[in-house]
């Protein structure tokens, strides 16, 4: 049974060009992970405040290694692309940005982010989502973004409403952490925002 609309966008979008890298124009630069970045990744998850909001905990820079390669066939496979957020000056991983659960055919995505401690405070999360924001809806023809965190992470609330991203709701009971399930505030950003 044919679609009565086209694809928001289409298939092979990603994937007939190479990630790119993204420069938010104030000293970052999103870039494709490479697997020497290992290393500072699993530092960043040893923070006790990643495993407070995050449902992933890294054990190994082994295991790390096998995250960024599936962080680099996600952009192959179009299902997902995740940049390692980097000071544009010395490469040193600030963060991560990335769309998850991408839909192209339906215009959407899911954007999320972490930041590494010596980080935070410095708007590099706000930067980063809006460098991708900008990027997904306008170069690549995404029409919706979603952007969900813990109701408890205000933090993460703010970057959100900071990154042009609107509060709609909240979904009850929505994610499993390690310490119970959460609940998860849903905010989005559309085209034309």
């Amino acid at each position: 049974m044919p679609y009565l609309n086209r694809p928001v966008v289409p298939a092979g979008t990603l994937a007939r060009i190479p990630q790119p890298g993204l420069p938010t124009g104030d000293g970052l630069l999103l870039r494709p992970w490479r697997a020497k970045d290992a290393p500072a990744v699993y530092a960043a998850f040893q923070d006790p405040l990643m495993h407070q909001w995050h449902i992933r905990s890294a054990d190994s820079e082994e295991e790390v290694t096998g995250w960024i390669t599936q962080w680099q066939n996600g952009w192959k496979d179009e299902r997902e692309a995740h940049w390692a957020v980097v000071d544009a000056d010395t490469d040193e991983l600030l963060g991560r940005v990335a769309l998850r659960r991408v839909l192209l055919g339906d215009g959407c995505a899911e954007v999320a982010y972490w930041t590494v401690a010596r980080a935070r405070g410095r708007g590099v999360a706000v930067r980063s989502a809006t460098t991708l924001s900008r990027w997904a809806l306008d170069e690549i023809g995404l029409h919706r973004l979603e952007l969900s965190h813990a109701t408890a992470n205000r933090a993460s609330c703010r970057v959100a409403v900071k990154a042009g991203f609107v509060a709609e709701g909240t979904r009850r009971s929505a994610l499993l952490h390690a310490d119970g399930w959460h609940d998860m505030h849903l905010h989005a950003r559309v085209r034309g925002d």
